[in-house]
């Protein structure tokens, strides 16, 4: 099992509107049967850690390529995308491996 993290860097002052927008984006992935049930979360500036950032987590079996033959992007989600690069000054993806309890057991 793997977790996928998508980080977007935002323009100061931008960051709820920012989550907004993706949480929205989630929404749409996770109706079209593309991700399992999305998190998303912000740090507009107010907290202690990296100010302007929106993240956008979720869980997969495998990890897919979004050209692979066949995935198609909703419409919906890619409205919500451009809007959203409007407020971005750069963005990323992360992916990590989930510790299960079959991984550890021969330790």
């Amino acid at each position: 099992m793997y977790v996928i993290r998508r980080v977007w860097k935002v323009k100061s002052g931008t960051a709820r509107q920012a989550a907004t927008l993706v949480a929205k984006m989630g929404e749409v992935y996770e109706k079209a049967g593309q991700r399992q049930s999305p998190k998303v979360y912000f740090n507009g500036g107010t907290l202690p850690g990296d100010s302007n950032r929106v993240y956008l987590e979720w869980t997969a079996e495998v990890i897919d390529s979004p050209y692979r033959s066949g995935n198609e992007i909703p419409a919906e989600a890619r409205a919500f995308g451009a809007k959203l690069r409007e407020l971005q000054e750069e963005n990323w993806i992360e992916f990590y491996e989930m510790l299960t309890p079959e991984k550890h057991q021969d330790i």
